[in-house]
């Protein structure tokens, strides 16, 4: 079953406050690593998630424009706050607050990532989603070829109007 094949439904997963979903993924996203709790939330067995792109959790209520400046940020080799809205294999959803960091060889070659997510604050999913919406809208009125650009600069726009970068938001929502 891929991704594209699910349909989402309301139906929301809540982590619970102890939860720590860890991922590792090579230098193409490919995942190499979930534990237990990704597997629980995730919906997939191991060996379904294994060797699959980390995209196969993504929900379709996602900007690409988000996903565009968390590979961009630790591409350049540093980590990356965001809150994600994930989908899971029997449809459901879970809103997760993350945080992506590079791993290295000893060389200093990235040779993959390590992504840690948990419970975001409630609050933070609240001030989040509206901002998320608009962007998904701008990508959808535009089309394919020019969406990430257009939803991008909404959010740019955004955080200049804020006066904060998206790590600053994002922290700040998280309390």
């Amino acid at each position: 079953m891929k991704n594209k094949d699910i349909i989402p439904n309301r139906q929301e997963k809540l982590m619970r406050e102890q939860d720590f979903i860890v991922s590792r993924t090579d230098p193409k996203g490919r995942i190499t690593y979930g534990n237990r709790i990704f597997i629980e939330f995730s919906g997939y067995s191991e060996q379904e998630l294994l060797g699959t792109q980390h995209n196969i959790i993504r929900h379709p209520d996602m900007p690409r424009a988000v996903f565009q400046l968390l590979w961009d940020t630790i591409a350049q080799g540093k980590e990356v706050f965001a809150f994600v809205k994930n989908l899971a294999k029997d449809g459901s959803f879970y809103w997760v607050y993350a945080n992506v960091t590079a791993d290295y060889d000893g060389q200093g070659n990235i040779t993959g990532y390590f992504s840690v997510r948990r419970k975001p604050n409630p609050e933070a999913v609240k001030a989040i989603t509206p901002l998320y919406t608009q962007m998904l809208a701008e990508e959808q009125k535009v089309g394919p070829k020019q969406a990430i650009a257009a939803s991008s600069k909404l959010l740019t726009d955004f955080l200049n109007e804020k006066g904060l970068s998206y790590e600053e938001l994002v922290i700040k929502l998280q309390g």
